[in-house]
């Protein structure tokens, strides 16, 4: 087909990895002229942000428990794909999964369900019927689920993909001048090595065992390291951050920005990003937009790292002495630094977002001529 309508299925409350993924996929297809709605859980940050990004998300409540509200919900759904007539429905969560598979048979579409999760799907029948045989496609994000659909779920190898997602390296690529501009914003020297650790402050990002890691490389003798934390308050309030850092007699090398507009900007002013994550990214955004701005990358083995950097830029999660080992190795050692910088930058040439809609359009194109012919 020469373009597919589709409708992303991003119930998702919160605006995490899982939402960014289904969200700008349906940026990206309707910038390439495939038509693509989504359908998002009312006044969440997912559907803000869907209205932000001008995708015109429908509400639905398809997280719904009660079954006394099912029938009016896939009635609802059965309208929207009467009016629509999409080419593929594609799931990014599991609540709905079942409902429209369902209406496959009246809507004609192909099913493809995206897994973006930490928690791995239960292998049990009915999941396995779901996934082998309602299902026209089934999309990883990383190797690890990857595995464990084949090898648990049984998904048969010609069903099953593997997509990372996207970056947009227009956007995020390394900026000279801003890295000039953000390291005197913040009076970093020129000797000093600025690690800098992107994300939200939640507990499950690391931004804790990272402060600690930092103090045990000052304490061994390494004084020209700084750290940056480019977040903010979510579950974690900065003022908890705040706490851990004066804890550790760290107030001289830490740094917290907050929000800032010139997120490309202050990548570009670090000479080591740190993914510091104690579990989930499953689809690591932070990390792609850090190496599409051409820094050196160094992380936990948790979720979709390892299928990003060499076993020698990865330490166990909430290892504080293997975190502080990497870290003064990419601050020490200039040449293993180069080295892993243009590791990073080779890996994202395969991971930018005309890659991601390429990959996604092969998968849709497969699993409709699946469905066509079943």
């Amino acid at each position: 087909m020469s373009s597919f309508r589709s409708i992303q299925v991003v119930n998702v409350r919160w605006f995490n990895a899982t939402a960014w993924y289904g969200l700008e996929l349906a940026r990206l297809l309707n910038a390439a002229g495939h038509e693509s709605r989504v359908v998002a859980l009312a006044d969440t940050e997912t559907f803000a942000k869907a209205e932000e990004m001008g995708l015109r998300p429908l509400a639905m409540p398809l997280n719904a428990k009660n079954p006394l509200e099912f029938p009016g919900l896939i009635r609802d759904m059965g309208r929207l794909v009467r009016a629509f007539r999409p080419d593929v429905v594609n799931c990014h969560r599991g609540e709905s999964f079942l409902f429209w598979g369902l209406l496959k048979g009246m809507g004609g579409y192909a099913l493809v369900r995206t897994r973006g999760d930490q928690r791995l799907p239960k292998g049990n029948l009915p999941n396995r019927i779901l996934h082998t045989r309602v299902a026209d496609a089934v999309v990883a994000t990383n190797s690890v689920m990857a595995r464990h659909f084949a090898e648990k779920m049984r998904v048969p190898a010609e069903r099953l993909h593997m997509i990372l997602g996207g970056v947009d390296t227009e956007r995020f690529r390394f900026d000279p001048e801003g890295r000039v501009e953000v390291r005197a914003r913040y009076g970093f020297t020129d000797d000093e090595c600025v690690v800098g650790l992107l994300g939200r402050f939640d507990l499950v990002k690391g931004q804790r065992e990272t402060i600690a890691a930092l103090a045990k490389l000052v304490g061994e003798g390494v004084r020209n390291i700084r750290l940056l934390l480019l977040g903010f308050s979510t579950a974690t309030l900065q003022e908890e951050v705040e706490a851990w850092i004066r804890e550790a007699g760290m107030e001289r090398y830490v740094t917290i920005t907050g929000k800032v507009p010139d997120v490309t900007a202050c990548l570009s002013a670090l000479d080591v990003g740190v993914v510091a994550s104690l579990w989930s990214e499953t689809i690591a955004r932070a990390a792609l937009e850090i190496m599409a701005c051409g820094r050196p990358l160094v992380s936990t083995s948790v979720g979709v790292m390892p299928d990003l950097l060499p076993a020698s830029a990865l330490v166990a999660p909430g290892d504080v002495d293997a975190l502080a080992g990497v870290l003064r190795r990419a601050a020490t050692d200039e040449a293993w630094r180069r080295g892993l910088a243009g590791h990073c930058s080779e890996r994202i040439m395969s991971l930018r977002d005309k890659d991601f809609l390429e990959q996604t359009l092969a998968v849709y194109a497969e699993a409709y001529r699946r469905r066509c012919s079943s």
